[in-house]
Formats: C-alpha cells, structure tokens, sequence
C-alpha cells in the first residue's frame, strides 16, 4: 500500500513534459527484465525440475510484460494529447 501511495504521489508531481522519457526509460528497464527472465527460464524449465528461480523468473516475465504494455498504452495517450493540443491551437 505504501509503495502504491508513494509511487502516486511522485507521478503526480512529474511534470508532462517529463512523463514520456521516464516511461520510456522505464520500458527499456522492463525490456532487460523480460530477456533476462526468457534466459533463465528456458535454461530452468529444460533442466526438467523447474525450482524456486524458474518460477520467480516466470513471474517477473510476466509482471515486465505487463508493465512494458501499460508502459506503451500510457505513453501513447500522453502523446495523443499533446497532438490534440497542437492541432487546436493552429499548428
């Protein structure tokens, strides 16, 4: 709870400017996760007794992917309006 109100409180004060260079760095994070995990588990599942890290690594895939998909779907709304911005104001 108090990772979820502190991570609010600090995308809050991230001015918009700012917002979609952070995600993509924070997408880029995410990226070296997902290949690091792909690596460990198919070297951990093909050994045939998956244990303890072959399982936290499939779990950390697919908690990266989530984060790089929402990572994409934020920064395109992000950019969407700003291109809304531009269009109403002439330019």
């Amino acid at each position: 709870m108090l990772a979820i109100f502190l991570g609010f409180e600090l995308i809050s004060k991230v001015p918009s400017t700012l917002h979609t260079p952070l995600m993509s760095g924070a997408n880029a994070i995410s990226g070296i996760t997902i290949v690091g995990a792909l690596i460990l588990s198919n070297t951990a599942f093909n050994e045939g007794d998956p244990g303890t890290a072959a399982w936290l690594a499939f779990a950390a895939l697919i908690m990266a992917s989530i984060n790089v998909v929402g990572g994409f779907m934020v920064t395109n709304k992000m950019l969407e309006m700003i291109a809304g911005k531009r269009r109403k104001g002439g330019k």
